[in-house]
């Protein structure tokens, strides 16, 4: 579809630019449970985080684990992580939140999760979300990976995790698996964000569809938000484009869990090429599974956190 037509269909437009930011910088969507600036200040690491290394209770709004879990802020490369980790045996699950969310992404999920498997349950917050960070620049998909492997490398966590990835982290899991296929023992993708989607048409259809709201960001950048959706701006091209050609490993199972509603929820086209790229993927290797999430938006943490648990647990029975 060509810019003009675009502009001819403000209603779709906006519709896909939402869908973008749910993937991507969460701002003009509820992917679950966001907060606002003035959480994400309360819980920042200037405001309340201990050294880099030290253990504290979880706590603060925006960033909060299971009640039982501590709290580890962890550096690399010049800035501090919030990790949350709840003990218990391997393997270790490492719950990663969509676009836009923090580690409270999973508050509900992850007790839960703990006491049906017993293992160990990981959280954390990426640069620039929750008790994390913020490093300025483009979002870079590489310091994402760097900033996992650090954290789990100083957790200890060397072998048989298994990750759950939602939206945006699904990104993130497919080059940390790539990189550290011997690490991940299997994977839970939750409506993620997956290479098959980007080619280069729906690339510039995302674009130029968000444009406009990229723009609106730039003229107020005090807002948290606003400079995650420009960070993830700068770099959306090149990183989405050298996605398209990343291969997940064959030896990693996997399971796709794609939602009804798809975050293109309104815009037909790009609700199907969304479902078409899951079942892509699914389809690459004997090893992977796709399940749909019937009801649910692309918050399906939020809508669904039952059959998030039952594919986690899937996934566990399949490797044990």
């Amino acid at each position: 579809m060509n810019h003009t037509r675009l502009a001819h269909r403000p209603k779709g437009r906006a519709l896909r630019a939402t869908a973008l930011l749910a993937i991507t910088a969460c701002t003009l969507t509820a992917c679950g449970n966001g907060h606002d600036d003035a959480s994400a200040s309360a819980s920042s690491p200037a405001a309340s985080a201990p050294a880099a290394g030290a253990s504290s209770p979880a706590a603060s709004p925006g960033a909060e684990g299971p009640s039982d879990s501590a709290l580890r802020m962890i550096a690399n490369g010049g800035h501090r992580l919030a990790f949350h980790v709840t003990p218990g045996h391997l393997p270790a699950i490492v719950l990663d939140a969509g676009g836009g969310e923090d580690s409270s992404q999973w508050k509900e999920i992850a007790p839960r999760l703990h006491s049906a498997t017993g293992s160990q349950i990981i959280t954390y917050d990426r640069a620039g979300m929750g008790a994390s960070d913020e490093v300025p620049g483009p979002w870079k998909v590489e310091n994402a990976v760097s900033d996992l492997e650090a954290g789990l490398r100083e957790l200890g966590v060397t072998r048989n995790v298994v990750l759950v990835a939602h939206s945006q982290a699904g990104e993130v899991a497919t080059y940390f698996t790539r990189d550290n296929p011997r690490l991940v023992s299997g994977a839970v993708l939750i409506d993620a964000s997956l290479p098959q989607l980007y080619t280069d048409e729906q690339i510039a259809r995302l674009v130029a569809a968000t444009a406009p709201q990229v723009e609106a960001a730039r003229k107020d950048t005090s807002k948290k938000a606003n400079r995650q959706l420009i960070a993830t701006a700068e770099s959306y091209v090149p990183l989405h484009e050298a996605y398209h050609e990343v291969t997940w490993p064959s030896s990693v199972p996997a399971t796709v869990v794609v939602s009804e509603k798809t975050p293109f929820d309104g815009s037909p086209q790009d609700a199907r090429r969304w479902r078409e790229a899951a079942a892509e993927f699914a389809a690459a290797a004997p090893n992977r599974a796709l399940v749909t999430a019937w009801g649910s938006s692309h918050a399906i943490p939020h809508d669904r956190p039952g059959l998030v648990l039952e594919e986690i647990e899937r996934m566990l029975g399949r490797l044990s």
